[in-house]
């Protein structure tokens, strides 16, 4: 574990990562915020890629809590049978587009609270959808966020709440909206698990990654 980076550094770092892509994007495909609710339940231990080939013909025809509860769970199992635990992901989104529509009248609600008491929906979840739809700076930690956090020194912690903090904490308050998705990009594309691509990093003399590869 690295050593927590003070603020100059994290400063330095996330203007860069600003200057490279000034609004990054999230790569899960979606309509609404309640398709964007169900392709992130759906992407728990599964890529980005493979959800959204599932959602692509999926939501053309539900993309409201209604319409996926029109679909039914055997209906819904056939456009998802490729996503691991697709029976019970499949049980879950119908489960909580019973709950939008019963208690939220089909609306998805901008609380975290309320988010997190959806079947299938952690608080992993629900701070994308804040993020993503609702544009609240929460912080969404993944194992790419988590790795890098620790990695380089940008958020140090124990699990995944303590990175969260961390980012929080130390994160400048004007990155906050876009830090988890430019955290995100970076795990996902340079500062790879196995052999990160420190070469190819432009952070890499502001990391504390003592073990840099060239």
């Amino acid at each position: 574990m690295a050593r927590q980076l003070d603020y100059h550094a994290m400063h330095a770092i996330f203007t860069r990562f600003c200057e490279a892509e000034a609004e990054p994007k999230g790569e899960l495909d979606h309509v609404n915020a309640y398709t964007l609710v169900v392709a992130v339940a759906l992407s728990a231990q599964a890529t980005d890629a493979g959800v959204n080939k599932a959602t692509r013909a999926l939501f053309r025809i539900a993309d409201t809590p209604e319409k996926m509860l029109a679909l039914g769970e055997e209906g819904l199992t056939e456009h998802i049978k490729t996503i691991g635990l697709f029976r019970q992901k499949a049980k879950n989104v119908i489960k909580l587009s019973r709950i939008l529509v019963d208690d939220y009248g089909g609306q998805v609600p901008s609380s975290r609270a309320a988010l997190q008491s959806l079947p299938g929906v952690g608080r992993k979840t629900a701070n994308v959808v804040l993020n993503m739809w609702f544009h609240h700076p929460a912080q969404a930690v993944d194992t790419h966020i988590f790795r890098v956090g620790n990695r380089t020194g940008i958020a140090v912690g124990k699990d995944v709440d303590a990175v969260e903090r961390a980012i929080e904490d130390n994160v400048p308050v004007e990155f906050q909206q876009h830090a988890h998705h430019w955290l995100i990009l970076h795990g996902r594309y340079i500062c790879v698990a196995r052999k990160p691509k420190c070469g190819a990093c432009h952070i890499r003399d502001l990391c504390s990654y003592e073990e840099k590869t060239l």
